[in-house]
Parts: structure tokens; C-alpha cells; sequence
């Protein structure tokens, strides 16, 4: 914001000078303000460095660049796949910065027609990913074959050689749209978060849900709703807005969730079987006119989850992992989560790093990355211990995030 700053001075300069000369001088001012990296111009390779939060010293290095990039997943051997809106997967061996094409995953409607549209998103592997190969792979795809309609499925496929093969769908939504993200826990069970699409308290609609299903798509028998009259038997939990991330906690194996929230209120909740997270009937957010999107009182709380961190003004939550690698011992057991916001500045974005105590309450935050102005879609700690953030621009990056030694 600092050129930005300058230009103002420099425009009360012009005005006092009054002449043709004084706005030349301006103009030849303003053309050589340094550009925002970021916005007008790519990210440089850096390193970017900082003093962050428990006195550590940390720098962002731009490993690759590629289009919109989504979700990042660590294969056992330490390579990276990478999903793309563009609806393109892509591998980064261990050790280089080279990104190869995978092929054989499903095709997806991806932007820019029609604008908005996420190609692909969440992903995730198998927990016995080393026996089956299996990922999961959320994408946008047509409602049928040849219409312009579309809807959100999950496809799987067994992934080797640098390729995808027997590719199927396990899931395809009812005319579900907007962002979708997956997880999968130890037990094999299949996590999917929806947006809402105005019935997130629609108990026979899958939008604004978290959905529970089984490694092959079918239903689990114990689900919480299975059996109940009026109840859609994949749901796990309702009352979500946009759920933009899911990640399972590698100690607690509970499965935690990132949600969007409006004008305010994102929010961090854990999933628990058969509850109600509000949406949009509690909220700690405004509505974009202004107002409070419901009313905060303590009574219309009874009966809903609240959660366990918010945002307010938001952040436009996303990608979330905790770090409970080497590399950053003072970080151990913080949160991470990306953070996708547009301001009146495009690329508002951050990284927000949360502490938190032996109970998951939280204790404070503090926020990374700011100056770099860019959307970060998703965070993830790597096996060699360090930070693995993607930024969702259409001139987008993989950064990494290493203590400097």
C-alpha cells in the first residue's frame, strides 16, 4: 500500500503546483512506483522473508508456477499432486520444482466458461493409498451428457505411473454447485463438505452438508440419519455454508472443517454425528447489506454448534492442516488456514497461523503473507517438515515456507 500512499501525496503536490509541468511530474512519478508483486505483476521467486510470531525467522520461496492451483496432497514417496480449477491435476516429484501433466482423470466444466465454475477442487488419498493407489478427486461436471447444466461429483481412480486409471465416479450431486472439498479418515470413510445452495437446513437436500460415505460411494450403515424419515441417509451434519476445507487432525483423528461465512463469521468447527452448525439460522457474521445475518443471543444458540475459531470481517476461509512437523518446533500443533479473500484490492489473501491449547481452544493468531496480496487456497505441512501453501491467481504459485537456518 505504500506507492499507493504515495501517489496521494503526490496528487496534493500536483494540485498546489497548478500548472501543466506539476502533472508531468506526476505522472512521470506515479509511472515509477514500484507494482504491488502479486497484483499487477507474478509473484518474484524471493525469498520473501519475515520475523514472525514465538521469535521465528521464516522465508517464502516460489518452488513453481501454474494456473490456479487448489488442493495439494503428499504421496508416501514424498511427491506432490496438485488440483487445478482449470480441471488439470499435476505431479511435483520430490526434490525438483518440475510439474508433469496426470493424466486420466474425469472431465471436468472448468473456467472460463462458464465464469466462476471450480474445474477441479478437494482432494485426497486412501488411507491404504500404498496398497490401492486410490485418490479422490472433487470436480464440477455436467448434469448429463452434452447439457450446459452441471453439478459436483467425486470421482475415484487409482493413481500410478503418473497416470489415473479406472476413474469413476462415487458421488455426483443432485444439482449441487459451488465449491466442494473432500477428506478421508483412517477408517476408509469418504468426507465430503457441500455448499449450502439456500437449503442448508433442507435435511432431504445434500447442499450445506457434510456427507459421510463409504471408500466405494454406498452409505454407511451407523451414519446418524440413516433410517430417518425426512433425512437424506449420506448426511453426517447440517447447517453449513460453504464448506472450503476439510482436514483430518493427525493426533485426534477428528475431521475439522473450514467454512465461509458472509460479510464475517468464518468459522473452524469439528465435526461431530448428527449436529446442527447453524447456518443460516445462527451466524457470527453480517449480511452483506450490513446487518447481522441472525441474531447472536444465547437462547437461539441452544441446540447448534458453535465454533471453535471465527473471523470477523472475514478472511473467506480455506485450505486448513496442523503443523506437527520438526522444522518449526514453537509451531507444533498450531493451525493453519488459507485465506481467499477479494477486497476492493484484489489478492487480499493470507495465511493465518492459530495457537491453540491442549483442548483445541484457541489462545491467539497471527497472519502471514499478507504483503504478498494473494489468494491462498490451500496450506499444507510437507514430509520434509516444511510449509506447502498454493495460491489460487491466475497467475498462481506453489510457494514454500522453510525457517531460515
Amino acid at each position: 500500500m505504500r506507492s499507493l500512499r504515495a501517489g496521494h501525496h503526490l496528487a496534493i503536490a500536483a494540485v498546489a503546483l497548478g500548472a501543466a509541468a506539476g502533472q508531468a511530474q506526476l505522472n512521470t512519478c506515479l509511472a515509477a512506483a514500484p507494482a504491488i508483486p502479486g497484483m499487477s505483476e507474478p509473484l518474484p521467486a524471493g525469498p520473501f522473508r519475515y520475523r514472525a510470531g514465538e521469535g521465528q525467522d521464516i522465508q517464502v520461496t516460489v518452488l513453481a508456477r501454474l494456473t490456479s492451483p487448489y488442493a495439494m496432497a503428499f504421496l508416501p514417496n514424498g511427491d506432490m499432486l496438485i488440483t487445478q480449477r482449470t480441471g488439470e491435476l499435476k505431479l511435483m516429484p520430490r526434490g525438483t520444482t518440475e510439474l508433469r501433466n496426470v493424466p486420466g482423470g474425469p472431465q471436468a466444466i472448468a473456467p472460463p466458461v462458464p465464469a466462476g465454475v471450480h474445474g477441479y477442487m478437494g482432494l485426497a488419498l486412501h488411507p491404504r493409498f500404498a496398497q490401492n493407489g486410490f485418490i479422490y478427486l472433487a470436480y464440477t461436471r455436467p448434469q448429463q451428457e452434452g447439457s450446459k447444466s452441471r453439478t459436483i461429483a467425486i470421482a475415484r481412480a487409482r493413481y500410478a505411473d503418473g497416470a489415473l486409471h479406472d476413474t469413476r465416479d462415487v458421488f455426483v450431486g443432485e444439482g449441487l454447485g459451488g465449491p466442494t472439498t473432500v477428506a478421508m479418515t483412517a477408517d476408509g470413510k469418504l468426507w465430503i463438505g457441500t455448499t449450502e445452495g439456500g437449503g442448508a437446513q433442507d435435511t432431504t437436500w445434500l447442499g450445506g452438508k457434510i456427507l459421510r460415505l463409504n471408500d466405494d460411494g454406498t452409505v454407511p450403515a451407523d451414519n446418524p440419519f440413516v433410517g430417518r424419515e425426512g433425512y437424506r441417509p449420506e448426511i453426517y451434519s447440517i447447517g453449513h455454508r460453504t464448506a472450503l476445507g476439510l482436514y483430518v487432525h493427525p493426533v485426534t483423528g477428528e475431521l475439522w472443517e473450514a467454512e465461509m461465512g458472509p460479510n464475517g463469521g468464518d468459522e473452524i468447527n469439528v465435526i461431530k454425528a448428527g449436529r446442527n452448525y447453524g447456518w443460516p439460522i445462527v451466524s457470527l457474521g453480517r449480511s452483506y447489506p450490513g446487518p447481522w445475518q441472525a441474531s447472536s443471543g444465547e437462547p437461539l444458540h441452544t441446540g447448534y454448534e458453535l465454533p471453535l475459531v471465527y473471523w470477523t470481517p472475514s478472511i473467506s476461509v480455506a485450505g486448513l492442516s496442523f503443523y506437527l512437523g520438526d522444522a518449526f518446533p514453537k509451531w507444533k500443533g498450531n493451525l493453519f488456514v488459507g485465506g481467499v479473500r477479494y477486497g476492493e484490492i484484489p489478492g487480499t489473501g493470507r495465511v493465518d497461523r492459530i495457537v491453540v491449547n491442549d483442548k483445541l481452544e484457541e489462545m491467539r493468531r497471527e497472519s502471514l503473507l499478507t504483503d504478498l496480496h494473494q489468494r491462498i487456497r490451500d496450506v499444507k505441512p510437507g514430509p520434509d517438515g516444511l510449509i506447502y501453501i498454493a495460491t489460487d491467481e491466475e497467475q498462481g504459485a506453489i510457494l514454500r515456507m522453510e525457517p531460515v537456518r
